[in-house]
């Protein structure tokens, strides 16, 4: 007779506190990413454009809001995958892929198909995202084997 494994229930508490905790690396990756290597560029690439790139309060603001958005699907494609196909590391590698594509390559591919940025520049933007969406799902995979006991 096989024993039935008990598989804790998704709770909204339980997701909620995971994806803030995982928000954190995905904003000081964001950040990183932004002031270090897109910032310089935009400017110099758009400087005919008043105020290009600019960090204010309010935009601050509504940057945290949208890494915050992306670390929850980004938690939520992890934990849909790990139900699904188990806690492999394919499902890691398959949930950052999946929300990478979902924001950063929709929008890096329409950054030079508007000519607001060179094809050649958004390589390196786009794998430092990838890179950051794939330990954002490893960060989601430890903290949900932490709070599932």
């Amino acid at each position: 007779m096989e024993t039935a494994i008990i598989k804790p229930a998704f709770t909204i508490k339980k997701f909620i506190f995971i994806s803030l905790l995982t928000s954190i690396w995905v904003n000081v990756s964001e950040i990183f990413r932004y002031f270090v290597i897109v910032r310089p560029k935009l400017q110099h690439y758009l400087s005919m454009v008043p105020n290009i790139a600019s960090i204010d309060l309010k935009i601050f603001s509504i940057w945290g809001i949208w890494d915050t958005l992306l670390t929850m699907l980004n938690v939520f494609m992890y934990y849909l995958l790990a139900e699904r196909y188990g806690r492999e590391k394919s499902s890691i590698l398959y949930a950052g892929t999946l929300s990478w594509a979902f924001f950063f390559l929709l929008f890096w591919i329409g950054m030079p198909n508007m000519s607001l940025v060179n094809w050649s520049f958004v390589w390196l933007p786009l794998t430092l995202a990838w890179i950051e969406m794939i330990i954002a799902s490893f960060i989601s995979d430890w903290l949900f084997k932490k709070f599932s006991v």
